[in-house]
């Protein structure tokens, strides 16, 4: 929740996570394991993709399934319990950050990009 937030409010459509579940979290992975792998240099680094494919192999496929980082119900959608439980258990630590520093992490890989 925190990271669509942040973004959100620094002004994008949408967050990371709800565009990852509207497109689908198999096409999400699909695409971070080809950039990943793509002679890109060390500005694709720092992912780990196995939370993605992970989260296929459970079903959890975004919107189009009713489940993904989200619970879809309608046009209600709540954080999906199971997921964000997940989620904290691969987590390797909480770098407790806030929101500037998020839209600062996040961003600056685009203007980097950019560049």
């Amino acid at each position: 929740e925190a990271l669509d937030k942040s973004l959100k409010n620094f002004g994008m459509p949408v967050g990371p996570i709800t565009l990852a579940d509207e497109v689908g979290i198999d096409v999400s992975s699909h695409v971070a394991k080809f950039l990943s792998n793509a002679d890109l240099g060390v500005r694709m680094e720092g992912g780990d993709v196995s939370l993605m494919e992970q989260m296929i192999g459970k079903g959890w496929l975004g919107k189009k399934s009713g489940q993904g980082f989200y619970t879809y119900k309608g046009k209600k959608k709540t954080i999906n319990a199971e997921v964000q439980k997940y989620v904290k258990d691969f987590a390797t630590r909480d770098l407790k950050l806030d929101e500037k520093e998020i839209q600062d992490r996040i961003v600056s890989r685009f203007v980097n990009e950019a560049a």
